[in-house]
């Protein structure tokens, strides 16, 4: 099939919701994909952040093909291999005092579990996220994200979500009360047009979260696993949020996400939430891979370095 055959295929039969370039990408290597007629093109997006190692990376693809002849699917009811190397792995690399992981599929599957989770632990249902904070768009997750023309045609959301300009502690100060469960930030603004947190506001929030009995929610679903020049954002401003949200680059191309969480969370009651395809073996070998080639090529410092360069 031609770049022609492929866009009249899709467009016959899409849902619609997505407005799309005119290319039909088949095949991709390193930074560098190519459309079904032949034409190479530099990827400057990353799959919106998934590519962090480059496409078809040869040790992710390797992990990838041997586990897929071994164990694909192992439902959460039994324990496996991989999920506890991976679930160990995301506890030794992340911030100090995160020791308990939620595997999910995305980012927005992750935070709606932060959500919960928050709610679970501290028996309050009140949230503080920031204005042009992106968070996914399920339910809980859009309720978190500030961005009208995403939120309109769903309204109403679910309640007890505050919004406080970003970087400005005093807003912030006022709306944390004894009845608000979490504070959910980015580290850096995403869709909000790329805007790093002030590292004097983010250490503020956790700490004024600490004082109120909140919880301080971290979403890296972005900016983790080396895009920022630290393994997590995070890691810049010396932060221990009380649970970490991750997700895209973190299974080198499959869809994967987690949460993870501190002492403030605690074990979480059996049955209180779950998932079919969360950590599964598949994802869990990819991401095991991802980490892998991350450390082993230092790919954290590289963006650092080029980082430096653009900036």
């Amino acid at each position: 099939m031609n770049t022609a055959d492929i866009v009249a295929l899709e467009d016959r039969h899409t849902s619609g919701l997505y407005s799309r370039q005119p290319l039909a990408l088949v095949r991709g290597s390193g930074a560098w994909v190519w459309d079904a007629d032949g034409r190479a093109y530099l990827d400057c997006a990353g799959g919106h952040g998934v590519a962090n190692v480059g496409h078809a990376h040869p040790a992710v693809v390797q992990a990838i093909a041997e586990q897929a002849a071994r164990l694909a699917a192992c439902p959460n009811g039994f324990y496996n291999d991989q999920r506890a190397l991976l679930q160990a792995e995301l506890v030794r690399i992340a911030p100090p005092g995160l020791e308990r992981v939620f595997l999910c599929n995305s980012g927005t599957e992750a935070v709606e579990a932060a959500l919960k989770f928050a709610r679970l632990a501290t028996g309050r249902t009140k949230f503080v996220a920031a204005m042009r904070g992106f968070h996914g768009r399920t339910w809980g997750a859009l309720s978190a994200t500030w961005n009208k023309a995403y939120r309109q045609p769903f309204e109403p959301l679910l309640p007890g979500f505050a919004f406080v300009p970003y970087n400005r502690a005093e807003p912030m100060e006022e709306a944390v009360t004894d009845e608000t469960a979490a504070v959910i930030l980015e580290v850096v603004q995403g869709e909000g047009g790329v805007i790093p947190g002030d590292g004097d506001y983010l250490r503020g929030v956790q700490a004024l979260c600490r004082r109120r009995g909140a919880l301080f929610i971290v979403d890296e679903v972005q900016t983790g696993f080396g895009r920022t020049g630290r393994t997590f954002a995070c890691e810049h401003h010396g932060l221990e949020p009380d649970l970490l949200c991750v997700a895209k680059a973190m299974a080198g191309g499959l869809p994967m996400g987690a949460v993870l969480t501190g002492g403030r969370v605690g074990p979480l009651p059996a049955r209180a939430h779950g998932t079919t395809f969360g950590g599964n073996p598949l994802a869990c070998a990819a991401a095991l891979a991802t980490i892998r080639c991350l450390e082993a090529e230092e790919l954290p410092r590289r963006a650092a370095a080029l980082g430096e360069r653009l900036l």
